[in-house]
């Protein structure tokens, strides 16, 4: 698969700040009032969006010295982040081990990140998986305006509850719910040819 250059270089260890409005997308989905843990929380963009919501949040990184992969034991039961892509398995499989029973995770993934057999633990044999939230908008990861940067990749935030029977639910979140104009073709003389 080719992947499609954005304008951007690589940030260092992954640091890229989730927006709030996607952080706002996975709130509904986890349970109120119950304390939330953002274990790569960066600067606290998306923590302080948590809190925006009404959810009691703790927040901690590696850069203010807690490594989320290293930790015993759990500051909460529900687990929210947008793990550095190349540690996302081990932080999905880590957060679920310290969330237990009664958890809940909540991880913004690339959408194809469920395609592959090598992450089939986590997803079709795995009874907690209970939905995918797939945001038909793509993330602005930085708002500097550079020329020619655009997003390259579709996001979803997948969601394990530990409470969770039946099947996994799939959901959009639709960014802009405008219809669009039906356009038209047109023939030389004007007419139209072919609704689309």
């Amino acid at each position: 698969m080719s992947q499609r250059y954005s304008g951007y270089e690589r940030v260092e260890r992954d640091l890229y700040e989730t927006p709030e409005w996607v952080t706002k997308v996975v709130a509904p989905y986890l349970p109120p009032h119950r304390p939330v843990w953002e274990p790569a929380c960066g600067s606290g963009k998306m923590s302080r969006a948590l809190v925006a919501c009404g959810l009691p949040v703790t927040s901690s990184d590696i850069h203010l010295g807690e490594d989320f992969l290293k930790t015993t034991t759990s500051r909460a039961d529900v687990i929210v982040t947008n793990p550095p892509y190349k540690l996302a398995r081990r932080f999905v499989e880590h957060a679920l081990q310290l969330a237990g029973p009664t958890g809940v995770v909540a991880m913004l993934l690339r959408t194809d990140y469920d395609h592959a057999s090598t992450r089939q633990h986590l997803f079709s044999a795995c009874p907690q998986f209970s939905g995918k939230v797939v945001l038909t908008k793509r993330i602005v990861w930085f708002d500097d305006g550079a020329p020619g940067a655009n997003p390259s990749f579709n996001h979803a935030w997948y969601i394990w509850r530990g409470d969770h029977s039946g099947p996994p639910a799939l959901s959009y979140y639709v960014a802009d719910p405008k219809p669009r104009a039906k356009r038209t073709k047109k023939a030389e003389n004007g007419r139209p040819l072919l609704a689309l």
